[in-house]
C-alpha cells in the first residue's frame, strides 16, 4: 500500500474508533459498572471483531448490499431494533447491593458479534474497503483490517478507562442511575445517522 494512503486509512481508522458511537458508550458504561480489567474482553472483541468484519466485507459482503438493497434495508431495522433493546437495558441497569457484582460486562464473542448489528461498524467497513484500498486482493483486505485492529484498540480503551475514572464519582445508587440513563440516551442518539 502506498504510504499517503496507509498514512490516510490510519487517520480514518482513528478518527472513527475513537469518536462517539455505540461500542464507545457501551464501553464507558462498562467502564463505570465493571472496571476497566473486567472489560478487557469487551474491547478485545470489539478490535478484533471489527478488523475481521472489515475483512470480510472487503472481500464480499459489500456486493451483497450493492445488489440486494432490501438486505441493508433488513439490517438496518434489525440493527436499530437491538441498540433500542440494548439503550433499554443499560437505562434499567439496577445498581449492585453491598457485595454483590450485578450483571456482566459483554463477553469477547457477544462484543466481536455486536460489530454486525453496529451501524457505525458498517459504515467505518463499507468505507474503509472503498476509499482505502486499491486492490480486492485478501492481502490489500488484510492490510486494511490489520491497521483498524492495531488502531481501534488503543482508541477504545480511552473510553473503558475514561468510565472507570468515573467510578469513583458514581458511588451513589441516584448518580449511577443518571450516568446509566444517560449512557442508554446516548447510545441511541448514535442512531440519528442511520435513521435521517
Amino acid at each position: 500500500m502506498d504510504p499517503t494512503l496507509l498514512f490516510a486509512l490510519v487517520g480514518f481508522a482513528f478518527a472513527t474508533s475513537v469518536t462517539p458511537g455505540p461500542n464507545n458508550m457501551m464501553l464507558l458504561a462498562s467502564g463505570a459498572n465493571f472496571g476497566f480489567r473486567r472489560t478487557v474482553p469487551h474491547m478485545l472483541g470489539i478490535s478484533l471483531g471489527h478488523a475481521f468484519m472489515v475483512f470480510i466485507v472487503g472481500i464480499g459482503v459489500a456486493e451483497v448490499f450493492h445488489s440486494h438493497p432490501h438486505a441493508e434495508l433488513a439490517l438496518k431495522i434489525v440493527s436499530v431494533g437491538y441498540m433500542l433493546w440494548l439503550a433499554w437495558k443499560i437505562a434499567n441497569a439496577a445498581p449492585p447491593k453491598e457485595g454483590e457484582a450485578k450483571g456482566r460486562p459483554f463477553t469477547f464473542i457477544q462484543a466481536a458479534a455486536f460489530q454486525w448489528v453496529n451501524p457505525k461498524a458498517w459504515a467505518m467497513a463499507l468505507t474503509a474497503v472503498t476509499v482505502y484500498t486499491t486492490s480486492d486482493s485478501w492481502a490489500s483486505m488484510a492490510v486494511v483490517a490489520g491497521v483498524f485492529a492495531a488502531t481501534n484498540l488503543p482508541s477504545v480503551s480511552v473510553w473503558a478507562w475514561a468510565g472507570q475514572q468515573l467510578r469513583r464519582w458514581l458511588t451513589t445508587n441516584r448518580r449511577l442511575r443518571v450516568f446509566n440513563i444517560s449512557m442508554a440516551v446516548l447510545l441511541v442518539a448514535s442512531l440519528w445517522p442511520v435513521l435521517a
